[in-house]
């Protein structure tokens, strides 16, 4: 019974996969049969195929990708532990996004958008210290925290006096590989190893205050950038973030963001 070769049909009802799905796992090389009839195209698989068979619909049922469900079958067990930890980091993250969507929507089940007042008013020069990163936007809390754990050392270091709050510096678009800064505001220093010098132009901003998770900033965002529009005026980069209350300052739900974007009349 153990020699006995199964037609597709069978096979896929031992699995609990469809003739379909079995087709696909073959097309790309995940799980070929035994043997494949030359004259009628008929393919067979063995039984002790099934083992395979059923780790390739787990790890689907995982959603995991098809390419790194190859991987991880075809590579010896050490690597492929560290595939599926890379596959469970990835499913980590995305839970945490989630989360915190879920959070927003519940937040605008019980109350509706929430009120932001946004003001229109004017930002003096500032003169920032700052590194810079280029992420995705599901990275930008991570290279947020590692762009300050780079930025204070080397203040530090050289001894250079700075002034709260901390500063993020943001494209107006948010795009798949994007260019963000950290900077804090000093008078003195000059370019050094890690370290550069950005001069903020003072001039017309609008501007709201965020008080809450950094996950729920796109209700904010949404407020600020519904106002300029709604007055005719033109968003310009970079968008500015100010931490004036940080998470090692408040409970978890209370952080203070202030948010800034520079603004001009349209030209329209």
């Amino acid at each position: 019974m153990h020699d006995e070769l199964l037609t597709i049909g069978r096979f896929a009802r031992l699995c609990r996969l469809s003739v379909k799905q079995l087709r696909h796992y073959d097309e790309m090389g995940l799980l070929a049969p035994i043997r494949v009839d030359a004259s009628s195209g008929y393919r067979y698989y063995a039984p002790e195929q099934a083992r395979d068979a059923l780790t390739i619909a787990l790890l689907r049922e995982m959603d995991l990708p098809l390419a790194v469900i190859a991987q991880a079958m075809a590579a010896e067990p050490e690597s492929r532990a560290q595939i599926l930890r890379a596959e469970r980091h990835r499913l980590a993250e995305r839970i945490s996004r989630d989360q915190a969507r879920l959070a927003m929507l519940e937040r605008l089940v019980d109350g509706g958008l929430p009120g932001y007042e946004v003001t229109m008013g004017k930002e003096p020069e500032r003169r920032l210290a700052v590194v810079r990163a280029v992420c995705t936007p599901a990275e930008i809390r991570e290279k947020v925290e590692e762009c300050v754990g780079r930025l204070l050392p080397v203040l530090g270091k050289a001894g250079i006096a700075w002034e709260p709050p901390l500063w993020a510096l943001y494209p107006l678009d948010l795009q798949e590989r994007m260019k963000i800064a950290i900077g804090t505001q000093t008078p003195q220093g000059e370019g050094m190893s890690g370290l550069e010098f950005e001069v903020l132009p003072g001039g017309p901003v609008a501007e709201t205050v965020h008080i809450g998770p950094y996950a729920q900033l796109p209700l904010a965002y949404n407020a600020l950038f519904a106002a300029i529009h709604e007055r005719g005026l033109r968003p310009q980069a970079p968008v500015r973030e100010a931490y004036l209350v940080g998470p090692a300052e408040a409970p978890q739900e209370e952080p203070m963001t202030r948010l800034i974007i520079p603004i001009q009349e349209s030209m329209a």
